[in-house]
């Protein structure tokens, strides 16, 4: 069954393990520089250029937006995108999160710059996701569209399906419709996750202009 069709599949060795742990070193060791130079007031902790730990989704984790390796990998992995999807694709965003014990990733759907969207297991502790193939709205609660977050904690209404466990090894990449379909993760039982979510849009779907790089002017700045 296609992606067109399901609206999800999984890609296994969608990049090299070598590639995926010289990227998780990286963002460890930015994780770390970052909580050091706040710690002794060297940085602002919102600084967007450095990352940090002001994630409305995941209070507390370290994360970052738009890291200059992963808008290149965003890049590198639109032919591999357009082969799995067999959809032509634009590139919108990339977003890097270190995930720490006790998190917790809210059932949602995402925003509009995020149509045809990736997690891709880059090391440590491996935490699966889980998606709910049927489509439906089963999260209720006040979003903010702007951003995607949800201004309060997401409840959820009777019967909502438990969902497809989907378990991805180092270097393995789940594509799904993030504004079709719910995705979650359950409390985070590792010690440290790194996932980076590489964001597209349909190139002639309706929002291939309006959200064309998550409205930026180019690719490595922030949104805002």
């Amino acid at each position: 069954m296609s992606f067109k069709t399901k609206k999800y599949q999984v890609m296994r060795g969608a990049i090299s393990k070598e590639l995926a742990n010289f990227i998780f070193n990286y963002m460890m060791i930015q994780r770390d520089a970052v909580d050091l130079m706040v710690k002794t007031n060297k940085v602002n902790p919102s600084n967007p250029f450095m990352g940090n730990r002001v994630d409305q989704q995941i209070p507390g984790a370290y994360s970052k937006y738009a890291d200059w390796a992963m808008e290149t990998l965003l890049m590198y992995m639109i032919p591999i995108m357009k082969a799995q999807t067999g959809m032509e694709l634009v590139p919108t965003y990339s977003f890097t999160r270190l995930y720490e014990k006790g998190n917790i990733l809210h059932r949602h759907k995402d925003r509009p710059s995020c149509e045809v969207s990736t997690t891709l297991h880059l090391g440590g502790d491996e935490w699966p996701i889980f998606i709910d193939p049927t489509g439906a709205d089963f999260v209720t609660g006040k979003r903010n569209n702007d951003d995607g977050a949800y201004e309060e904690i997401p409840q959820l209404k009777p019967g909502a399906p438990k969902g497809i466990k989907i378990d991805l090894k180092v270097g393995d990449m789940l594509i799904y419709a993030g504004c079709a379909l719910e995705h979650w993760r359950e409390p985070f039982e590792g010690n440290v996750c790194s996932q980076v979510f590489l964001h597209y849009n349909h190139a002639k779907g309706p929002f291939a202009k309006t959200h064309f790089l998550d409205k930026r002017p180019i690719l490595g700045v922030p949104q805002k």
